[in-house]
């Protein structure tokens, strides 16, 4: 099992040539294709009313600024792609999470920028929607982090079908690491990890399973803090949400890591 084809979402923010950086490392990695997408939705709200001059060349104008604004991602895609051969470039005039999802089709793995303030910056893709939309594991990617080296992996564990779901996509990560932490967070439910520990280790994935005691923390508190103990720099975890009057309620945890986890997520819904 590995991704034969990772896709990237590329924006206008400051990190994104080293999300694509790190995505062009897998792809070395796993011996995939790498494709970068981008999309914006021209906004013609501004543009003047009426069959007048100014109305008959504001729309092409405002096309215009939005074709530059994929220009530039395609060129820092390429440079930050660093020449190589199996790389795809796709882009057109569409909402940026839109035009993902139906691409999506194509991708074993997709790597998105985590949410960083003020707002988003252009061209960019929402990490929790692309999460619950998407239908693929969504590697989330701190701004600023360039690789992943995934040597050691922290599972966030707890005995739902997200995290079932995530820790078989993980699988092609799992499988070459040297350790992989199961850690249940101790938060007085309880959480049965041995079948899951059984079920990697029959992959061939070196898996211990390791209780963590929250002590005041939340539970994303305490995968991080598993993860910075061990030395680990990537967690992959279940996404729980659910839609509500069109927009996504989120679980705590899933929440916290889309918007706060310092180092690489794995997620699945």
């Amino acid at each position: 099992m590995t991704y034969a084809s990772i896709m990237v979402a590329v924006d206008l923010s400051e990190g994104a040539r080293s999300r694509v950086r790190l995505a062009a490392l897998l792809a070395d990695d796993f011996h995939a294709r790498l494709t970068g997408v981008a999309a914006e939705m021209p906004d013609y709200s501004w543009a003047p009313a009426g069959p007048t001059p100014g109305g008959a060349f504001g729309i092409p104008s405002i096309q215009e600024a939005v074709l530059n604004d994929l220009r530039v991602a395609h060129e820092a895609f390429e440079e930050a792609a660093g020449g190589r051969s199996r790389v795809e470039w796709r882009s057109d005039l569409d909402s940026p999470l839109a035009f993902l999802v139906v691409q999506a089709a194509a991708a074993d793995l997709v790597v998105v920028g985590r949410g960083t303030d003020p707002g988003p910056a252009l061209l960019a893709v929402d990490p929790a929607d692309a999460v619950m939309h998407l239908g693929r594991p969504v590697l989330v990617v701190p701004p600023g982090v360039d690789h992943l080296d995934a040597k050691r992996v922290v599972v966030g564990w707890k005995n739902t079908r997200e995290a079932r779901r995530a820790v078989l996509d993980a699988l092609p990560f799992l499988k070459r690491a040297s350790e992989v932490l199961v850690v249940s967070v101790d938060d007085g439910a309880g959480s049965e990890s041995q079948d899951t520990l059984r079920l990697l280790q029959a992959h061939g994935v070196s898996a211990i399973r390791v209780r963590h005691d929250a002590l005041g923390a939340s539970t994303s508190e305490a995968l991080v803090e598993a993860a910075t103990e061990h030395g680990a720099d990537l967690i992959v975890a279940g996404a729980y949400g659910h839609g509500r009057l069109r927009e996504w309620a989120f679980g705590g945890v899933t929440r916290e890591l889309l918007s706060y986890a310092p180092l690489c997520c794995l997620m699945s819904h």
